[in-house]
């Protein structure tokens, strides 16, 4: 039914300003809209919505996530804006953070200015 319909994602803000300036000018998304209720970005082609919330307790669990074609590369930019990844004490990962699966993929996760956990895939 909706398999060839085009799909958009949500991630909550209770910092609208930091996460215009995280998702345009850190993660470099084009910023399509902003109102009183969301900021909308376009993510190579996937319509990402940032939707005002008036409170937040993020999950734990991956909200986002993207697959890069050099995950290193990408990290290093990342690191070079201010945006770090997260070390958990639950699998093992390299000195940037990056963990290989059993598939052989690599993944790494970053947080948004809320504490939204987002991630990297190779």
């Amino acid at each position: 039914m909706l398999d060839n319909e085009t799909l958009k994602s949500f991630v909550p803000t209770v910092r609208p300003g930091e996460a215009k300036i995280f998702y345009q000018d850190v993660l470099g998304l084009k910023l399509l809209s902003e109102d009183n209720y969301a900021l909308e970005f376009d993510s190579n082609g996937t319509l990402l919505r940032v939707i005002t919330v008036p409170e937040l307790t993020p999950h734990a669990f991956t909200a986002l996530g993207w697959n890069v074609r050099d995950i290193t590369a990408t990290i290093h930019s990342l690191n070079e804006k201010g945006v770090f990844c997260e070390k958990y004490d639950f699998i093992e990962q390299d000195d940037l953070g990056i963990w290989t699966s059993p598939s052989g993929a690599k993944v790494a996760w970053f947080k948004d200015p809320d504490g939204n956990v987002l991630s990297l895939t190779e």
